[in-house]
């Protein structure tokens, strides 16, 4: 008797969840390469703290502090845009941020990886994190690419005023009508 008075109230929300993939900013098919950019970065990382004697240390460490910081912010951003979390953050331009999270990793890796793929010792973990860090870099430019074909162009000016992070949007600045304190003599 009870289970038919409550059943149809009972149902869940699906509404209610806490991961929320698709939504506005992430969708199935870029959750999946953020999650395999987040697994490819940490192993270029672990391989490199692995490695215990290098011919130049400057780009190894230069390397391992790309493919470390490369993993957390992009597990940040992950976990934040794939659950609840980002709409109570307070930043309300999520496409801007999400294109220069890409932008900052795509180029700066991608040439650091160059350059340390020519100059290592050529141990093997060194190796395979030059190739991890190059798959990590080539989904950073698919994940970019992707990001424009779907969402568009965040930085392009079209006259509109763009909303400050967390405030209304506001227009060019007006010049003062009334001086503060008029001029004393």
């Amino acid at each position: 008797m009870a289970s038919q008075v409550y059943s149809p109230t009972t149902a869940p929300n699906p509404k209610d969840s806490w991961f929320m993939v698709p939504s506005d900013n992430l969708d199935k098919i870029r959750f999946g390469i953020k999650v395999v950019e987040v697994l490819f970065s940490f192993v270029a990382f672990i391989l490199e703290e692995v490695v215990s004697s290098c011919v130049n240390c400057s780009s190894l460490y230069f390397f391992e502090f790309v493919s470390c910081t490369a993993f957390l912010f992009t597990l940040l951003l992950l976990i934040l845009l794939s659950t609840v979390l980002h709409t109570r953050v307070g930043i309300t331009c999520w496409p801007s941020l999400v294109r220069a999270h890409l932008n900052s990793f795509n180029s700066p890796s991608s040439s650091l990886r160059i350059v340390f793929a020519s100059d290592h010792s050529g141990s093997a973990y060194e190796n395979i994190a030059v190739v991890f860090g190059f798959f990590a870099t080539v989904l950073f430019a698919v994940d970019l690419i992707m990001f424009v074909k779907t969402q568009g162009f965040p930085f392009k000016k079209d006259g509109k005023p763009e909303a400050s992070n967390g405030g209304p949007a506001v227009g060019p600045a007006q010049p003062e009508e009334e001086k503060l304190n008029p001029p004393t003599q």
